[in-house]
């Protein structure tokens, strides 16, 4: 099972690079809130075609409620990312993009999982974890030099 997630990780991964696509309607449209919009309506029209097909039921009302406020703010930094991509993603090239986005998103993470923020399990930001993020810095720059 551990297999199956680590896999599926890797797949986000490198689907991730491919969503700087929005960044040529961008370029055609020259409105970043209209794409964006059009991104979130694709996408929710996807997800209402996987419900379709796996009927998940409706969260009960208890659940909800039970949410810490902090867990309903994903869509607005996936907004901000996305609008971020699409106005940026080509002008620095993919991998510099992607570089700088998933080295500070590393970054963060080690300090989220220091902190045991967000609901993650606490996990020690060890010197070599800190090295690990200082290599991903290290990669960016190669990947902007080279």
């Amino acid at each position: 099972m551990v297999l199956v997630v680590v896999l599926l990780a890797i797949l986000a991964g490198a689907l991730a690079p491919l969503q700087s696509a929005n960044a040529e309607l961008f370029k055609f449209w020259q409105q970043p809130l209209w794409t964006v919009g059009w991104v979130y309506l694709s996408g929710l029209s996807g997800v209402l075609l996987l419900q379709l097909l796996f009927r998940q039921a409706v969260p009960a009302t208890q659940a909800v409620h039970a949410a810490p406020w902090w867990a309903w703010m994903g869509g607005i930094a996936s907004i901000a990312t996305t609008i971020i991509s699409l106005m940026y993603a080509q002008k620095l090239g993919s991998g510099m993009f992607t570089g700088l986005t998933l080295t500070a998103s590393i970054i963060v993470s080690i300090v989220l999982d220091q902190m045991g923020w967000l609901g993650f399990k606490q996990h020690a930001a060890s010197p070599l974890r800190i090295a690990g993020g200082a290599l991903m810095v290290g990669g960016v720059w190669l990947v902007s030099k080279f």
